[in-house]
């Protein structure tokens, strides 16, 4: 029987890279001052990152395949504080493009096969309710880093924020070293790049992988148009300041929140497909609800964020046990299907952030129908996914 591992240790390494983004964020205008670049230079560091999660956790899971969840993990975790070193050190925007480009490399690895680790462990049932942990923590890092990076860089400079990566990263390789087991009990007898095509291939065939892969895409989509476009609603439509905008904020990352605890707890009583069809339920009620207030009532703060809220609480409600099911749906490749989920969702997710920028020129009732179409689109993904392997094992059965 697989060892398995503390779950403190889980949720610190699948933290790490999520705080690493966005601790940043606040000091970014300090840092480009500094380093005399404008806006549109430094903005590198925050989209070279994301591409790089993307493509990192695509080759992380098909390396832990082949070498094992361990030492892709330590390396990673290597790569993530020399990262975080040379950025802290750096002179120049282009060391420091470096420094998150290797940042986001190791990250990768470990907010990919942290979720394998716990497919190995404890198989797709009960996987299923300890991902919601995971998920909650990514959440709650991904909420307090702003507003600790922005502490950080006021205190000390922007280079500290680095400093506190290093610290973070370092400790968790130092856990990881002595405690981390390996979990891998079948490992891939090869790594060609035709193998590995084949892989992917093979996971894009599965009607299951598809389905559960683009609920969980089009669920963060919906939440990538809201994050992109919210703020300018905030500030220019409605008058507001950037601290309105913080404090209605944690309507909708506290309902993430409370719908990843749902999960964990509701996983133990109620089917995968039937926890998924319950939270992208709540997500297209949600959506539809913040276009018809929009359409009745105008535009306003509680209008703007309670419905949102509302749509997220179904996205943390059904977000876990998706990622779960998709994982668990390609047997013998859970670390490639771990990656390749994460790399599709980062990548599909940054193009339709972009394009928020590019609906708020119109009426904001164009970004509204956006995100109630992506919470359509992740209905009707999970049920028709749902459907055919209903059929398929009927047909098998028979």
């Amino acid at each position: 029987m697989l060892t398995p591992p503390a779950s403190a240790l889980l949720i610190l390494m699948a933290t790490a890279s999520p705080l690493a983004l966005n601790a940043f964020l606040p000091a970014m205008p300090d840092a480009a001052r500094m380093l005399g670049v404008d806006a549109g230079v430094m903005q590198l560091t925050f989209t070279l990152y994301l591409l790089t999660l993307a493509f990192g956790q695509l080759i992380s899971g098909q390396l832990g395949d082949y070498f094992g969840r361990r030492p892709v993990i330590l390396v990673g975790f290597g790569l993530h504080v020399l990262g975080s070193g040379i950025a802290a050190l750096s002179g120049t925007v282009e060391a420091l493009i470096v420094g998150r480009i290797l940042q986001a490399l190791g990250g990768s690895a470990a907010m990919a096969l942290a979720r394998t680790v716990l497919l190995d462990v404890y198989g797709r049932q009960g996987a299923a309710g300890r991902m919601g942990y995971l998920v909650m923590a990514i959440a709650l890092a991904q909420t307090l880093a702003p507003a600790l990076g922005g502490v950080l860089n006021l205190w000390s400079g922007w280079q500290s924020v680095f400093y506190l990566s290093i610290a973070m990263g370092g400790t968790v390789w130092l856990i990881a070293l002595w405690y981390l087991p390996e979990t891998c009990a079948e490992r891939r007898s090869s790594l060609s790049l035709f193998s590995v095509l084949q892989s992917y291939k093979g996971l894009l065939k599965s009607v299951a992988y598809r389905g559960y892969v683009l609920t969980t895409t089009a669920l963060a989509c919906g939440f990538y148009l809201f994050i992109g476009s919210a703020p300018y609603l905030v500030v220019e439509s409605l008058g507001g300041t950037s601290a309105d905008y913080g404090f209605w904020f944690l309507t909708v990352s506290l309902a993430f929140l409370l719908g990843s605890f749902m999960s964990t707890r509701l996983a133990h009583h109620i089917d995968l497909d039937g926890l998924i069809v319950i939270g992208n339920g709540l997500a297209v009620l949600g959506a539809l609800l913040l276009l018809i207030f929009y359409c009745v009532q105008g535009l306003s703060l509680p209008t703007l964020f309670l419905p949102m809220a509302l749509m997220i609480l179904g996205r943390g409600l059904s977000q876990p046990v998706a990622q779960t099911a998709a994982i668990s749906s390609s047997a013998g490749s859970t670390g490639a299907a771990s990656g390749m989920m994460g790399f599709i969702q980062l990548l599909v997710g940054s193009m339709v952030a972009q394009s928020a920028s590019w609906l708020i020129r119109f009426d904001p009732i164009w970004i509204f129908a956006a995100i109630l179409l992506t919470a359509l689109l992740a209905m009707a993904a999970q049920v028709y996914s749902w459907s055919q392997c209903r059929s398929a094992k009927q047909y098998n059965d028979e």
